[in-house]
């Protein structure tokens, strides 16, 4: 008797909101993508600071392509790339998978954006996951305050993790699929 192949889910998916489309990242986002993540100032909180650098988002996007799981996120109406984000470590055997290495062009910061990104993402995610994780910078209070508002709630403790390059310290956020499907999707709107 043979075991049923495991199916994994579809973790690069083509995600369609009102105003961005995240489509997966491919090797001739390169030039856009770059310029798009060249501000020094979306990396002024993070662990990465110096990831507005050439040589360190080579590393980024390489990564991002290895990864299978990376997306672009492109404004729907001028079709310009305004940032990237993806999945990461996913556990079925815990219903758990992570979001992150987010990032948006200062444009569409503080504004619907990034709610539409974590919503299209989060919808896709609890079809087949029960919890999704942030890792999200000791020091990124900006993101720690948007983790908040779209009711993100912080795991006890501080935690590092070699997977950056620097062992700094993150929090992780979580949201559960029956927090979000109670009241936790509004927050996205």
């Amino acid at each position: 008797m043979t075991l049923p192949e495991l199916t994994l889910p579809d973790l690069q998916p083509t995600l369609i909101g009102p105003t961005v489309t995240i489509r997966p990242i491919a090797a001739n986002d390169w030039t856009e993508l770059f310029a798009a993540g060249s501000d020094p100032a979306i990396w002024e909180l993070h662990p990465a600071r110096d990831r507005y650098t050439e040589p360190e988002f080579r590393k980024f996007f390489d990564g991002a392509l290895r990864s299978k799981m990376a997306f672009v996120v492109a404004d729907r109406e001028s079709g310009a790339l305004i940032g990237s984000s993806r999945y990461h470590g996913y556990e079925p055997a815990f219903g758990e998978i992570e979001v992150g290495w987010t990032f948006l062009v200062r444009k569409h910061w503080g504004g619907a954006t990034n709610r539409e990104l974590k919503r299209l993402m989060l919808d896709h995610a609890f079809a087949f996951a029960s919890t999704v994780v942030f890792w999200v910078g000791e020091q990124n209070f900006r993101s720690q305050r948007a983790m908040e508002k779209i009711g993100g709630l912080r795991r006890a403790g501080v935690f590092t993790r070699e997977l950056t390059g620097a062992d700094k310290p993150y929090f992780i956020y979580e949201i559960t699929r029956s927090a979000y499907e109670g009241a936790g999707r509004a927050l996205l709107g």
